[in-house]
């Protein structure tokens, strides 16, 4: 009741100062702490989800903004070193896969890889490898952040010289029309376990006004959300790359309609719903208060 009397008057006679954010930042975090359902249950994994995640995430779009620019520089670094050698792609990809993809693109196949192994087995190795790689992006941040750094630079030249490749052989449409059905999901959530990474960083290298391992404590919490909130998408990627990439003949309006569902899906939850939700909280804070 304290904090909400002294933002109110820090918004009445300091409108634009710092304070009035810093007190409306405080009194959130309180707000949430008193009155939130303590019950655990499905309910709570909902609120979590659709309301305590996405709220919680808006500060860290910045983050998010510097993940994907990394990422996507080094998917054009990898595209550019594939193009000026192309035994460059051997030794990222390893000799096997690409030796295995030039068979099955004689054989009239290039897509044959996600066809051979059984869906269930396909989708549990896919989902679990990929959430490990999630987990490795944050807890690399550890290390003020550059541990979580290298991970997206070699996914991204990894993604880069991986579409080279296809280039190369004259199937980029084929290959991008497949791969991205579970592909836009896979490598975006990536890069938003890359952000998680980064906040854990940022809470090492920048505390602000907290003492160093409060702001790390914090940082750690939050990155593990970011981390928790990706996990429905990934075994939505998996899902996807084991039960319907493998339909390689389906119509291209269809391979396209998922690929810019996925891409609408990500955006909407990750971007979209976080700033409308902050308007609303925002709003909401700052109406007047009867007495």
């Amino acid at each position: 009741m304290e904090v909400s009397d002294d933002l109110n008057f820090a918004r009445t006679f300091f409108p634009e100062g710092k304070t009035a954010s810093y007190l409306n930042h405080l009194a959130s975090q309180y707000h949430r702490e008193v009155y939130q359902d303590k019950k655990l249950g499905a309910k709570a994994v909902l609120d979590f989800y659709t309301k305590d995640f996405p709220l919680l995430f808006y500060k860290y779009l910045p983050q998010l903004a510097a993940s994907f620019f990394v990422f996507g520089l080094f998917v054009l670094m990898g595209a550019y070193s594939a193009k000026t050698d192309i035994s460059f792609v051997r030794s990222i990809l390893g000799d096997g896969y690409v030796n295995q993809t030039l068979a099955n693109i004689d054989s009239g196949d290039a897509m044959a890889v996600y066809k051979k192994m059984n869906q269930i087995d396909m989708f549990l190795g896919i989902t679990v490898n990929n959430i490990r790689v999630a987990i490795t992006a944050f807890v690399a941040g550890i290390f003020v952040g550059i541990g979580t750094l290298l991970v997206l630079m070699y996914n991204g030249v990894m993604l880069g010289s991986f579409q080279y490749f296809f280039f190369d052989q004259e199937l980029f449409w084929e290959s991008a029309r497949t791969i991205w059905i579970h592909g836009t999901i896979e490598i975006s959530v990536i890069v938003i376990a890359g952000c998680a990474g980064l906040v854990l960083g940022n809470g090492l290298l920048f505390p602000g006004t907290f003492t160093r391992m409060y702001s790390f404590r914090q940082s750690i919490k939050d990155g593990l959300k970011i981390l928790m909130s990706t996990i429905p998408f990934f075994v939505l990627a998996g899902f996807l790359e084991s039960f319907v990439t493998r339909l390689t003949q389906m119509p291209d309006f269809l391979s396209i309609l998922i690929i810019l569902g996925s891409f609408a899906l990500i955006v909407f939850y990750y971007v979209y719903l976080p700033i409308n939700l902050n308007k609303k909280s925002t709003t909401c804070s700052s109406s007047p208060t009867l007495n």
